[in-house]
């Protein structure tokens, strides 16, 4: 088990700690996917990962329905994905996910943020460097007809990083390019996909005492509260 498997382990109790919050992104992922695809499941690709999530995430199916319709209005506003980036104290970058439909409040906000943290507010491509953008999938164990590391070989020519399993089923990890190629192939295979999603991943990691993780861990829930942020990444060690 490598990075990604330590990364995903400290991140998992501090993603999504608030359910209302997880269903109003997983409603803008909704929102973006039927605006981008259409509003039927089968033929569109991304609408079907995201109600994986959905159900992952124990969204009421209702809620679902009920967002897939609402996307379809041609009154309701879609949402562009912007990635803001910039330095935490002490030194610590930061890559920060937004799902918004206006784009200066979102910036005003997200700047705000870092100013208030004593944090710098960077320009683009200032710390993406830093980080591996993947795509995972958690698909159910027992679905799977082979053991582990024969799996392992046949995704070899999806450039999967990593293959491991855990209490809640094995985990798969890419590159962010491959998701679409994996996702055929997964469902190909009548293996149960539970969750798919991307990760950005720090290619370095800096440790500092509970003093300095106090200063960086203010301007991270700061901007998790913020209603525009969908995910938030940094390269400080957990």
């Amino acid at each position: 088990m490598g990075r990604a498997f330590e990364f995903r382990k400290a991140r998992k109790m501090k993603r999504w700690s608030a359910m209302a919050k997880t269903f109003t992104r997983i409603g803008k992922d909704i929102v973006m996917a039927v605006k981008e695809g259409g509003p039927n499941p089968d033929t569109n690709s991304r609408l079907r990962a995201v109600m994986q999530n959905a159900k992952a995430a124990n969204m009421p199916k209702d809620n679902v329905e009920r967002a897939i319709k609402k996307a379809t209005d041609k009154d309701t506003a879609n949402y562009k994905e912007v990635l803001f980036e910039g330095y935490a104290p002490h030194g610590i970058a930061i890559l920060c996910e937004t799902a918004t439909d206006n784009n200066n409040r979102t910036v005003a906000n997200v700047r705000a943020a870092f100013n208030k943290c004593d944090g710098t507010f960077g320009t683009s491509g200032s710390v993406i460097f830093m980080f591996d953008h993947t795509c995972n999938f958690r698909v159910k164990t027992e679905d799977l007809q082979m053991d582990l590391e024969e799996f392992e070989l046949e995704l070899i020519d999806f450039e999967v990083e990593e293959v491991f399993e855990d209490e809640d089923g094995i985990l798969i990890y890419a590159p962010f390019e491959q998701f679409g190629a994996i996702q055929n192939y997964l469902e190909e295979q009548r293996l149960e996909i539970l969750s798919s999603g991307f990760e950005r991943i720090p290619t370095t990691t800096k440790t500092l005492n509970d003093s300095q993780q106090a200063d960086v861990e203010k301007l991270l829930e700061k901007l998790e509260e913020d209603d525009d942020v969908q995910n938030v990444y940094h390269s400080m060690e957990l």
